[in-house]
């Protein structure tokens, strides 16, 4: 995806982060992950290895060997890595990790996802679900599994696979500087129940508690608000250049006009100062965990 447009705008049938089927945009992934599922076949077969005996050194079931050949479900570069070793194909799967990390994300996010890995800065506020990055494994579950036409369970695998790996950026060093504002509303809902909800507060109350990131959240009783339009992401690279990216249920738009961005950053800026300060925001999540 070509990121340095004014503004690049993905989808006609509405799709985000928690996206339902693979639209026409998206197939060219989609030949990615079948052309490595074909390779890692035919590697298997050369050597004469059973699916099972094959799955049993990755660690994996003899079914879930066939969903990786047949391209219904994403290695992990670990994964990848070993099978290179197992079938002894001198760095012939290992090469495909880039395109399949790629793959792995819808083609409206591959952009934003490329921009995680590299951004010294995100400023991101949401309004309706806990930013994925934030997301515990259990809480992206119940998400998924709301979605409506309903996913299978591999495509929840997948998805949770991906969204998961997204997070080491809370690993990376140096550390990016990660700012959330959340709506208080967000943290209320008991997607998946009450015991999902719980796991998902004692994690932001972890993640929070991090030095380079500030978690914030906009009371239900703020009388002014500068996000009333919508979450959206402010992304900073190390050369300085700022993007904005957005979700709508019909469109997903990576901007990166100068003027746009700026004052995308500045919106921001006055969210934060609405917003509870950071430890406000702490004890009142703790407040919440309490009363469950």
């Amino acid at each position: 995806m070509a990121v340095d447009e004014a503004s690049v705008s993905f989808g006609d049938d509405g799709d985000n982060d928690e996206g339902t089927a693979a639209r026409p945009a998206d197939r060219s992934g989609q030949g990615v992950i079948n052309a490595f599922g074909r390779s890692m076949k035919m590697l298997r077969l050369r050597s004469g290895m059973e699916r099972a005996e094959f799955g049993q050194q990755l660690g994996y079931t003899a079914s879930t060997v066939a969903s990786f050949e047949q391209g219904r479900r994403i290695p992990s570069p670990r994964t990848i890595d070993r099978a290179d070793e197992v079938l002894e194909a001198g760095g012939l799967l290992s090469v495909w990790k880039e395109q399949m990390e790629r793959a792995q994300f819808p083609v409206f996010f591959q952009g934003m996802a490329a921009l995680e890995k590299k951004c010294v800065e995100l400023l991101m506020y949401d309004t309706h679900v806990v930013n994925g990055l934030l997301q515990t494994e259990e809480y992206m579950r119940a998400l998924l599994a709301m979605r409506r036409p309903t996913l299978d369970q591999e495509t929840i695998d997948q998805r949770v696979t991906a969204r998961l790996a997204r997070q080491a950026i809370f690993d990376r060093r140096p550390a990016p500087l990660l700012s959330f504002v959340m709506d208080e509303a967000v943290l209320r809902h008991r997607y998946g129940g009450k015991e999902v909800l719980r796991g998902q507060l004692e994690h932001l109350l972890l993640i929070g508690q991090q030095r380079n990131v500030e978690i914030q959240v906009m009371p239900l009783d703020c009388e002014d608000n500068a996000g009333v339009n919508g979450p959206f992401t402010v992304a900073t690279r190390k050369d300085g250049k700022k993007f904005v990216y957005s979700e709508a249920h019909a469109t997903s738009t990576l901007e990166t006009d100068p003027e746009q961005t700026v004052l995308a950053a500045a919106r921001y800026g006055i969210i934060r100062s609405q917003a509870l300060t950071p430890r406000e925001s702490l004890e009142l999540i703790e407040g919440l965990l309490g009363s469950l």
